[in-house]
């Protein structure tokens, strides 16, 4: 997938859940639960040995969810995530030479920022799709906004991350400069150790009906 094309679907979801699993086998169940749902995408971190093994089978045996890799620390991981299948990769920081080595083999990556200088090295690679991370922490709404307003005319648009939740991510997505968010309480990794798919469902359509209202 080019970079343009998983940027415009990552804007038509809104809200990426944010996953650790811990078994491969809870892969094609967890792709089910949140496409049933309405929210077909998914960044699975690389937090866990599980990470690679879930994402291959979701690209292999449900292709059209939206999957990418999170965590995504080192070229190996880069390459890693492109091989298995992912279609997008998320880092919570900006390392050059990850970056750069995504923008080589063309992968859309969404690097980790939470200051000016982060912003202008991600544009100085021509990355405008940038995770602001940790959201909340680096201080919230107001903080997006007021990194937005100098690199509006640059194309940049964020995804927050850290801190989102049911009961902000909408103030979030209110923001002009925001693409969509990501958030863990979606699909929380306890919930899909105890198989909890009508709870991770429920979560994505009171996200749908959220959007709506």
């Amino acid at each position: 997938m080019k970079p343009q094309d998983a940027i415009k679907e990552i804007g038509k979801c809104k809200v990426i859940p944010v996953v650790a699993i811990d078994d491969a086998e809870a892969a094609l169940p967890l792709a089910d639960a949140l496409a049933e749902g309405g929210l077909a995408v998914a960044e699975i971190t690389f937090r866990t040995e599980a990470g690679a093994a879930v994402i291959g089978k979701i690209a292999k045996e449900r292709p059209r969810m939206l999957v990418g890799a999170g965590t995504i620390l080192t070229v190996e991981n880069l390459r890693r995530a492109r091989d298995c299948g992912a279609v997008f990769g998320v880092a919570p920081g900006f390392n050059p030479k990850v970056a750069e080595e995504a923008v080589k083999l063309g992968f859309p990556f969404f690097p980790g920022v939470m200051t000016p200088t982060d912003i202008e090295a991600a544009l100085a690679m021509k990355l405008n799709v940038l995770k602001f991370f940790p959201a909340e922490a680096a201080g919230g709404i107001a903080m997006v906004k007021a990194l937005g307003e100098p690199y509006k005319h640059m194309g940049i648009r964020f995804i927050p991350t850290g801190g989102v939740k049911p009961e902000n991510f909408r103030d979030y997505l209110a923001v002009e400069t925001v693409l969509a968010v990501g958030g863990t309480w979606v699909a929380k990794r306890a919930d899909i150790a105890d198989g909890q798919w009508e709870k991770i469902k429920a979560n994505c359509v009171g996200i749908a009906q959220a959007l709506k209202a």
